[in-house]
């Protein structure tokens, strides 16, 4: 077979293993993959109260608690009295707090500082690829009344000053037309004595850096082109 036909075919197994690693990668933020925080501060909680004097009857907590090693936090979800339609509901973190009038709209949308967008649906297989705040694209919908749940969340953070950190944000609940239910914002625990509220400043823009699948090509395909040019 003549040189230029092998290299032909070279170059083309080369394009399609290309190929095949570009859609092996999860990523889709325009940062990257979300990255598993590390640095949370051990025994800090987080508690987001759904409110009673609201339109909706829906009542419970979301509290996060970061694990004694730093990374990660522990979801434990408690909610009850859902409409008999309308699910199944899911939850998210959202971006800013709930306005001092209650008005869910003013949460903006989910916690996104790799701007990953909903244009595409979570796969909680990979969940380093789904919108840090998409609780239950990653860890399942409310299906059950009441509903109660307990999970490690890694990739949010309770670790103030990062893009990932939800204690200044807010909790929302939608039905299954992504209509917002209720919602409510986040305070810090404090182990004796009252609730402290965080600071409900903007978020601090995300300058990590994302982590990343990596694949290799196999080396006789290399080598073989070498031999080619030769």
């Amino acid at each position: 077979m003549a040189p230029f036909r092998l290299l032909t075919i070279a170059l083309a197994h080369l394009t399609l293993a290309a190929a095949q690693i570009s859609s092996w990668s999860p990523e889709t933020g325009k940062l990257g993959n979300a990255t598993i925080v590390e640095n949370n501060p051990p025994g800090v909680t987080y508690i987001a109260t759904l409110p009673t004097d609201s339109a909706s009857n829906i009542r419970g907590t979301i509290s996060a608690t970061a694990n004694p090693d730093g990374i990660g936090v522990k979801l434990t979800v408690n909610f009850t009295n859902f409409p008999t339609t309308g699910g199944p509901f899911a939850y998210h973190l959202h971006a800013n707090p709930v306005s001092p009038d209650g008005n869910c709209n003013s949460t903006l949308g989910h916690l996104d500082p790799f701007i990953r967008g909903e244009s595409t649906i979570c796969n909680k297989s990979i969940p380093q690829t789904c919108q840090v705040g998409d609780l239950s694209g990653k860890h399942g919908k409310i299906t059950s009344d009441p509903f109660s749940t307990a999970y490690v969340e890694e990739f949010a953070s309770t670790f103030m000053g990062v893009g990932s950190f939800f204690g200044n944000r807010s909790l929302v609940i939608h039905d299954v037309n992504k209509t917002r239910l209720t919602c409510a914002n986040f305070t810090m625990e404090q182990p004796d004595g009252p609730k402290s509220s965080t600071n409900s400043s903007s978020p601090i823009p995300f300058t990590g850096h994302a982590s990343r699948i990596h694949a290799t090509i196999s080396i006789s395909w290399l080598l073989l082109v070498g031999f080619l040019l030769i």
